[in-house]
């Protein structure tokens, strides 16, 4: 019996979704550990419109998200990074820009991977959200990616920062 070559991509498909199916779910035996370095604004008009209590409000909160997001998605054990070391990152230069500080706190913390975010406002309408994954034993970025925000508020932020996890992060889980 010969196979109708219509059926082809519908038993590729069928296939793809088995396997999907049968492989093991992650588990915190198989997670990436991780830990979120820090959220940072940066205010390119900070001289006519300085930061306002709700911009570092809603920077607290896509970082709280952002982990909440990794851990609820069973591919990561967030790490919580400790008072002292928050301190330390927060009076350094910042992530990103720190000639590699960034693998040398994920090695103190003894985590796979770390993570920071970055929000730039360009004006009230215009803002940019960036995440930057690295992995500390192959120091190696392994995930960066920007969405662009339209609009300065918690719900825009907050959607940016859910759309970039879910389309690019963990699509498979989206």
């Amino acid at each position: 019996m010969r196979l109708d070559r219509r059926w082809i991509p519908i038993l590729a498909a069928a296939g793809v979704a088995l396997t999907m199916a049968l492989s093991p779910p992650a588990t915190a035996s198989n997670a990436k550990s991780i830990a979120l370095l820090g959220t940072h604004f940066q205010n390119d008009n900070e001289i006519y419109e300085p930061t306002s209590a709700a911009e570092r409000a809603r920077l607290k909160r896509v970082g709280e998200a952002f982990t909440e997001q990794l851990a609820n998605s069973g591919q990561f054990v967030v790490k919580p990074v400790p008072q002292a070391m928050a301190a330390k990152i927060e009076a350094g230069q910042p992530l990103g820009e720190c000639g590699g500080c960034e693998l040398d706190f994920g090695a103190a913390l003894g985590v796979d991977e770390i993570a920071w975010i970055n929000v730039q406002k360009v004006s009230n309408l215009i803002l940019n959200l960036n995440v930057y994954i690295a992995d500390v034993k192959t120091k190696k970025m392994t995930f960066v990616r920007s969405v662009d925000i339209r609009g300065n508020t918690d719900e825009s932020w907050l959607r940016s920062l859910t759309y970039l996890v879910k389309n690019y992060l963990l699509p498979s889980q989206g």
